[in-house]
């Protein structure tokens, strides 16, 4: 049987999405702030995941992205800009660890994406439409209906800041915030949904 989450005219009754704030997300650049985040994410057992690409305008203009790798734990965000080596080093090596899940949604492009500008393979990473999927919700059910559905909140995200230059030296407060949000609701989602260590192996997860 096909379930619909809550509509658009539900969703605007709910409280909005209480999202991490400017004082919560990390930018870590030099060789010291990217070392501090690595390590405190591989102190994780799941993170929220996801990325954000400058947009591509121009037929046959070949995708670039990701720019941006977004990171989040239940207290705060990094957002890594990929356009220095020692950055793309310590964001390959987060991906490619099997140890830490990522979670987020719609995920498959981000494996072509990262294989062909990180050269690594994603690894430990979970895409919660798989769970919604098997209860017979949309296959591409995405963040703003699963907060929704699971945490009943509506999750604002505005058209004009995703498809804005992701790739410019200094992001700006609003991109700051819709990249760590993005992240942080995959997290918050898969926290509420309290998996069952035999759920958690049933997708193929760690049951610890």
């Amino acid at each position: 049987m096909r379930h619909h989450p809550p509509s658009k005219a539900q969703t605007d009754l709910f409280p909005p999405f209480a999202g991490l704030t400017l004082s919560a997300i990390c930018v870590p650049q030099t060789a010291a702030e990217l070392a501090l985040a690595q390590q405190e994410l591989a102190r994780q057992r799941f993170v929220g995941f996801d990325t954000e690409s400058k947009p591509v305008f121009r037929v046959g203009e070949v995708p670039s992205g990701p720019h941006v790798v977004q990171l989040a734990t239940a207290e705060r965000a990094y957002i890594f800009q990929l356009q220095c080596a020692q950055t793309h080093a310590v964001v390959a090596e987060l991906l490619a660890n099997p140890d830490l899940v990522k979670v987020g949604f719609g995920l498959q492009s981000d494996r072509a994406d990262i294989r062909r500008n990180l050269g690594v393979e994603l690894a430990g990473v979970f895409d919660l439409d798989v769970i919604f999927r098997r209860h017979g919700y949309s296959a591409t059910l995405g963040a703003k209906s699963a907060v929704a559905l699971v945490l009943r909140q509506k999750f604002t995200k505005s058209k004009r800041v995703s498809t804005s230059n992701w790739a410019q030296a200094k992001l700006q407060d609003n991109q700051l915030l819709y990249a760590a949000n993005d992240a942080y609701a995959a997290l918050k989602v898969f926290t509420a949904l309290k998996l069952s260590p035999p759920e958690l192996v049933q997708y193929g997860l760690p049951a610890d």
